[in-house]
């Protein structure tokens, strides 16, 4: 997925926009870049692939390469970015966090109306932000670009520029799928998708910007550009999984919205006799620990790290790009206690099951290891969609879903026209379906979170979340 950071100060910066732009590192693991403008020498960029290293040790001599009162910077897991722009509406700077899936159709229609050209990737592929930009640049102003661009866009588009007179100009997409929030300081303005990464800066907050509002920063002010609409669809996910513990969004904490979820989980499986005699509940580290508390709180069962993971080397298990490099890297981290697993019956809260492929691994090394069951509890539903909206999953379509996979096994394309009765663990199908995946990867028991549990969990009203990758719906 990604995230940025961007800050415009009365003097130099470079500080802080790497700071800021390190703390949105659990975003991305692909490319790193950093964009910034100085009055005498002008725009600057620097862009870096993270795959195999962190952001921080390949931006650790930035200060000695570009300096700036304004700056922006993103942590990117789809093209490199920020992108120099030259064009009607001057040069600047562009990064974007979101997708765009109908890219190509976009690019047709720009051959056909300016006869222009894009610098091609490799196999003739056009960088999205570029194309954005080029969107934008069809207007007369980034106001009236801004709102073309995210008006055709199927996808999401959160936005961010740097202008050549050191102002910076941000958009949170269309209906808010993801946060965009500013922060200020007595000598600089700053916008974040992360509310942490400027508090640790010394900011304090200023405002969350609506969906698909537009505002200009400049070091002591922010102006709105263009007012928010009414509706709102922020992706749930971001509490349930890549959201950092410390992060608010919407009002509602991560890490607090994970002790609830996990509280509710519990209370339905006491609720419906389905609570296993357990020795310990545990959480799959990192982001479903949490979740694990609150199950245990709930439930009355001590809390246990039965395995830790060993991360000086290997920070992020899914860093490497072949899924069988990342499975093995994922094994090879994980770090047994002994006395916490031989001969006891576990129960683990992972974030999410979407391919299962890791968890499975987990599971059986947990077995090796001398567990006498291991129980399965997934803090969100059922994930039945590839996201459209985000590109936060790895995964390229739906049947690389196990759960979707798992349904076509049981009853062919036709179990598709019944996906709601499978995500319902109380319904006949649903029941085939936990069944059919535990037998599928040797759990001695599963359940997952209800979409009512998980919206009841981030405490805002259905109707403002983005639920897609659980039931299909836009």
């Amino acid at each position: 997925m990604g995230g940025f950071f961007g800050i415009v100060s009365h003097m130099d910066c470079m500080e802080d926009v790497f700071f800021g732009v390190d703390y949105h590192s659990h975003l991305g693991t692909r490319r790193g870049g950093l964009a910034a403008y100085d009055p005498e020498i002008g725009l600057q960029r620097k862009i870096h692939n993270i795959e195999n290293a962190p952001f921080r040790t390949k931006f650790e001599h930035i200060f000695n390469e570009m300096e700036g009162t304004a700056a922006i910077g993103c942590i990117s897991d789809t093209d490199p970015q920020p992108m120099l722009i030259r064009s009607h509406l001057g040069t600047y700077a562009i990064c974007m966090i979101g997708a765009i899936n109908n890219a190509d159709e976009l690019i047709d229609q720009y051959f056909g109306n300016t006869g222009g050209h894009f610098d091609a990737m490799t196999g003739g592929r056009v960088n999205t932000t570029e194309l954005l930009a080029a969107l934008i640049d069809q207007k007369s102003d980034f106001v009236e670009g801004i709102r073309f661009a995210q008006s055709v866009i199927d996808g999401s588009a959160s936005i961010l520029i740097l202008t050549d007179d050191g102002k910076l100009i941000a958009a949170r997409d269309r209906v808010g799928r993801l946060p965009v929030l500013i922060g200020r300081r007595d000598d600089a303005m700053c916008v974040s998708f992360e509310s942490f990464a400027y508090m640790k800066l010394g900011f304090a907050d200023e405002k969350e910007l609506g969906p698909g509002e537009v505002v200009e920063l400049t070091a002591d002010s922010v102006q709105q550009l263009s007012p928010p609409g009414e509706e709102m669809r922020i992706c749930a996910f971001l509490w349930s999984y890549y959201g950092y513990p410390t992060s608010v969004y919407e009002g509602s904490n991560v890490e607090c919205m994970r002790y609830r979820n996990g509280a509710i989980m519990a209370q339905n499986d006491k609720t419906n006799g389905s609570l296993p005699e357990l020795d310990y509940v545990g959480g799959v580290p990192d982001s479903g620990t949490p979740h694990a508390i609150g199950y245990a709180n709930e439930s009355g069962v001590p809390f246990a790290r039965a395995f830790i993971k060993y991360t000086p080397t290997w920070a992020r298990s899914f860093t490497p790009t072949k899924q069988s490099d990342r499975n093995r890297i994922a094994k090879m981290k994980q770090i047994p206690v002994h006395e916490l697993i031989q001969d006891k019956n576990l129960l683990f809260v992972d974030d999410s099951i979407v391919r299962g492929t890791q968890l499975k691994e987990t599971v059986d090394f947990l077995y090796e290891n001398g567990a006498k069951s291991v129980h399965i509890r997934s803090a969100c539903p059922p994930i039945m969609y590839a996201c459209k909206y985000l590109n936060f999953s790895r995964a390229n379509t739906d049947m690389e879903l196990v759960a979707r996979r798992t349904i076509v096994e049981l009853e062919g394309e036709e179990g598709l026209a019944h996906i709601e009765e499978y995500s319902d663990g109380g319904t006949e199908r649903g029941k085939n379906l936990r069944k059919a995946i535990c037998e599928k990867m040797h759990f001695a028991s599963l359940e997952f979170q209800s979409l009512e549990g998980v919206v009841r969990s981030i405490g805002l009203e259905p109707c403002k979340l983005c639920t897609y990758c659980w039931n299909g719906k836009e």
